[in-house]
């Protein structure tokens, strides 16, 4: 990535990717550390770590285990074979700025589904307790993070010997073809999609899984599920399966489309996401709470209509796209922008910009709802400690760096139109205020 192409000032940039690098790994053990042996209290691990420095924290990262290297392995193993043989509809990625576009075969519901039913079985027969997977967390965790980092190396390795298309490249810098990747699309042979693998189904299926974990653990410990539980599982599990029942809309988002395969979103999807996006439960696990019948169905209902605006904001563009522009929004005909621009190919090509409906509202509205279902989906916890919102905050920087991100890619690519697009739709994230 040129320093051109940098949303950010350059040096602010590499300090940031620095940082990330090294401070993320073990933050991911630490928020394991805080929920399961430091009663959720942030204050009782700074004064731990305070006391003990360095030694204390090498002192509770748990080793690599035999036990945690099978759990892995079976179900990245088990992931991957049904992203290959599961039978899905073909579908088309959008076109890379070099003229590539990728195909894919769209059987992430069926896999998520299979996977569901798989585990519950093997726990409903006896054949495999979930809760093993909570009491060997940490080595999980620990495994993940030594052996993640060692994946995004081969994805380095691999964008410099075998890049898989046209859209790859090299910075000049090691740090940061390492950490923003090589390749936009890397793949195994021709059919397996490693970031389709990393996000979509070892990253997205393991956030529908651990929540189910949580709430067995948490009925094995006390004899009865907690409403907060329940309801925190409810609203997550309702916003995973739209995830993967939208998921061939996924491949046209940042993640897959923009970002490269590298530490930020490989290491981020196999490692970072299954910790910090089941927090709330990870804590929920030791701090049952009851909520009662009346909070828990405002909390409920709350959490289930983010869910929906989120989906009906990618359904609506996503309409407006497959039908060329000719898709009713509201019950009107959409305003847009028809906006050209070249490739590095030199191709002219057009691209409609709807700019009614949710996203007349702002360029971005669609993380609204998603910041806030993320909230509902915390607040079983309520406020006894600061740890289950950990996940809420990282979001809504993530988000809000991401419309930042996008916004200056939009302004790069199609210039003028733009410029006319922002005018008609001036807030970036907030309608009124940002």
């Amino acid at each position: 990535m040129a320093e051109s192409q940098l949303v950010h000032p350059p040096l602010f940039t590499y300090i940031s990717m620095l940082a990330l690098l090294t401070l993320v790994p073990p933050f991911v053990i630490l928020m394991w550390y805080t929920n399961v042996h430091a009663d959720g209290s942030v204050l009782q691990t700074f004064n731990y770590l305070k006391e003990n420095g360095l030694q204390g924290l090498i002192d509770i990262w748990p080793r690599p285990t035999a036990i945690a290297g099978k759990i892995i392995i079976c179900y990245a193993l088990f992931e991957a074979t049904l992203q290959l043989l599961l039978p899905g509809k073909r579908v088309e990625g959008p076109i890379s700025p070099t003229g590539h576009r990728p195909v894919y075969k769209a059987n992430g519901m069926a896999a998520y589904t299979v996977t569901l039913i798989t585990y519950l079985s093997l726990w409903w027969f006896g054949i495999f307790n979930p809760t093993i997977v909570y009491d060997h967390l940490g080595e999980i965790l620990s495994t993940l993070n030594f052996g993640s980092l060692i994946f995004c190396l081969f994805l380095y390795i691999k964008g410099h010997v075998a890049p898989s298309s046209t859209d790859h490249g090299s910075s000049g810098n090691i740090i940061v073809d390492y950490y923003w990747g090589m390749e936009l699309y890397p793949r195994i042979g021709k059919h397996f999609d490693i970031k389709v693998f990393t996000n979509c189904r070892f990253g997205m299926i393991s956030w529908g899984l651990l929540p189910i974990t949580y709430c067995i653990k948490q009925y094995e410990e006390y004899g009865s599920l907690s409403d907060s539980m329940l309801i925190h599982t409810i609203i997550t599990l309702v916003y995973v399966t739209k995830f993967f029942w939208w998921e061939a809309g996924y491949w046209n988002t940042m993640d897959i489309a923009h970002d490269r395969a590298g530490f930020y979103i490989c290491w981020g999807c196999l490692v970072f996401l299954p910790c910090m996006y089941t927090s709330p439960g990870m804590y929920l696990v030791k701090h049952p709470v009851n909520l009662g019948p009346q909070l828990a169905i405002s909390i409920l209902v709350a959490g289930i209509l983010c869910v929906y605006i989120n989906y009906d904001c990618d359904r609506q563009r996503q309409e407006f796209r497959r039908t060329n522009g000719k898709a009713l929004v509201w019950g009107k005909a959409p305003s847009k922008i028809v906006a050209s621009y070249t490739t590095t190919t030199g191709e002219t090509k057009t691209s409609l910009l709807l700019t009614s409906g949710w996203w007349g509202l702002s360029r971005h509205f669609h993380y609204v709802p998603e910041i806030l279902a993320s909230f509902f989906w915390s607040v079983p916890a309520l406020f006894n400690h600061f740890i289950p919102y950990f996940y809420v905050i990282y979001l809504t920087g993530l988000l809000l760096d991401r419309a930042k991100r996008d916004d200056e890619r939009c302004k790069s690519k199609y210039g003028k139109y733009w410029k006319k697009y922002c005018e008609k739709v001036p807030y970036r994230v907030v309608p009124g205020i940002y």
